[in-house]
Order: structure tokens, then sequence, then C-alpha cells
């Protein structure tokens, strides 16, 4: 590990793809992307001093190879990633409109990453045993077989048990699962095991058809989840918790391609939890770092907020943290 006295250890749990970024005429951009990867590298990038560790399958092909040579120039831990000798990681590009909206195209049905916790032989508890908080997401739990959601389902709650921090975000993505029943079942097991919520208001409505935000937000503290935000696209977040001012979030000066807005808020989110501060300055901070990286095209971008007004505080609050 990066850091071995740091008290904070962050684990991301999911699958990394090879992201083909589609630009005028025929030309294209090859990068490295995913939702739970995007939130590693934005968490990483924007506080050093924390352990950010990636858990996943790859392969043994270039791709692979591509994708660990991204993780290692980022700082991010791979101890916890096997190769497949047979598989590959999955593909995707992505098409944006003139309002930065997104248009994916995905080829990822026999990824490397979908024998995690099944066929690669390992136990979650196992895995996640030395981390302080786990990162998954509704992607994360579509791709495992039932029996590597049941046995990660499982995991986790003995890792609560001994005080572990689970975040979740749902992130529904319809085409990955067999029915929205599925979904259904899958999401409200992991939410009823969740500490820290990071839904998208979008997301929660489509699949469990709630009228409003109101009743997304009471369906969830039914559940348990007290504590996170509920993503709201441009309208900004508002709290899970009992801190649930809606302050009026200031609008993104440039949207170039919205990919990733989601998986950047929840790192700056849990930048702020991770440092002490109150759900409203968490909000503040991952929306700030969402309106950045949709100023820029691709998942993962230069998201430069060091001149922030509470870039030196988040800092020195991470720091202490870590000195407990």
């Amino acid at each position: 590990m990066n850091n071995p006295a740091s008290a904070i250890r962050v684990a991301c749990i999911g699958e990394v793809m090879i992201e083909v970024t589609l630009r005028d005429g025929d030309s294209a951009r090859l990068s490295i992307a995913g939702d739970t990867y995007n939130t590693a590298a934005y968490l990483k990038a924007n506080a050093p001093a924390i352990e950010v560790s990636y858990v996943t399958v790859l392969g043994t092909d270039s791709f692979s190879d591509r994708i660990l040579r991204d993780m290692l120039a980022r700082d991010i831990d791979t101890s916890e990633i096997i190769c497949h000798p047979k598989r590959m990681p999955g593909l995707y590009a992505i098409e944006t409109d003139r309002t930065g909206e997104r248009r994916f195209s995905y080829w990822r049905a026999t990824s490397a990453a979908r024998t995690m916790f099944d066929e690669d032989g390992r136990e979650p508890a196992e895995v996640i045993a030395h981390y302080s908080h786990i990162l998954i997401s509704g992607i994360t739990l579509a791709i495992l077989t039932e029996t590597a959601r049941s046995l990660l389902c499982n995991a986790l709650k003995a890792f609560r048990a001994r005080g572990g921090v689970v975040v979740f975000d749902s992130n529904y993505r319809p085409q990955l699962w067999e029915s929205p029943a599925t979904a259904r079942s899958a999401m409200e097991k992991f939410w009823r095991c969740t500490d820290i919520g990071l839904p998208s208001l979008d997301d929660e409505i489509a699949l469990f058809g709630d009228a409003d935000e109101a009743a997304v937000t009471a369906r969830l503290r039914s559940w348990g989840v007290l504590r996170g935000s509920l993503k709201r696209g441009a309208a900004g977040p508002v709290s899970l918790g009992p801190h649930d001012d809606d302050i009026g979030w200031p609008a993104a000066e440039t949207v170039m391609d919205t990919t990733a807005a989601g998986d950047g808020f929840n790192a700056g989110y849990l930048l702020g939890e991770l440092a002490g501060y109150d759900p409203g300055m968490s909000m503040r901070i991952g929306h700030e770092l969402a309106r950045t990286v949709i100023g820029q095209q691709g998942a993962i971008v230069d998201a430069d907020w060091m001149t922030m007004t509470f870039r030196p505080l988040l800092d020195a609050q991470l720091q202490a943290h870590i000195n407990d």
C-alpha cells in the first residue's frame, strides 16, 4: 500500500474499461474509465495522502496492461487485481451531443471483471478486510453473478459490524440487468447495508418508481441510509440526512461532456466525509468537482481545483484524520 501508517484505506470495487471517445469526423481518443474507477482516480488526485485501491479482474492482454499502467501512473494500488487467462476488459464508446449529453455503446458481456468473486476464486470478506471504506455501485452489482453478489453483501455486513464504512451509488443501467425486478431486489439488499448513499434521482425513480425526490429520500432513510446525498444533475444535490438545506447550487459555466459528473461528485463528497466536514460542505466539494469534470471531454479529466478556497482546509483536515 502507498502509506501503511494511514488510517484511511479506500477500496473501490468494479469494472475498468477501455473508453473510446468519438470526436468530430472519424477521429477517436482512447482512454481508461469506469464509474468506480473514475471516482478512485479523482479521490487519489485530490487527496494524495489517502490510500486508494482498486478491486477488479483484468486479462493478460495489452489493453489490460494499459489499464494497469494507468492505475500505477495515478498511484492507485493494484494489489487487489488479478488477471484472467482468457478474458479481456470491456470496451465502450461515447458520442456526445451539443449540450454535453452522451450516448454509450458497450462491448462488455464477457469482460474479465464479470468473474469477480465467483470464477476468480476470491472471498470478498478476505479482500475487503483491511480497508476502512468500501465504494461500490449499481454497475458493480450488475456485472457480478448472483452468487458473487450474495457473497459480497454478506461480506459488507460483517465489514460494517467491525466499523467499516460502505459507500454506495446505485447507478442503474437497465441494459446490464436481467430484469428490473432483479435489479430492484439486489439494490435494496445493498442499500440496507450502506452507510453513505450517493444515488442519482433519475436512477432511483426509474428503478423504484418513486413519485419525487421526497419519496426517494424517505424510502432510503427507511432502509437505514441516513448519510450521503441525492444527486439531481444541474439542480444540485440534497442531503439524505438531517442536513437538508437546498442552497441553490451554481450551474456549470461550460458543459462539454457530462460523462462521470456523478463519479466526480462521489469523490468530492467522500473527500469531505473523510476530512470530517458536515454534509453541506461535503456536498459543496462534490458539486464543485462535478462542475469541473463536465467542463472537459472524457470521464477522467484534469480537475485542478487546488486554488479553491476550501482546498487548504481540506488538506489540513485529511492530514489530521490520517494522523489520528
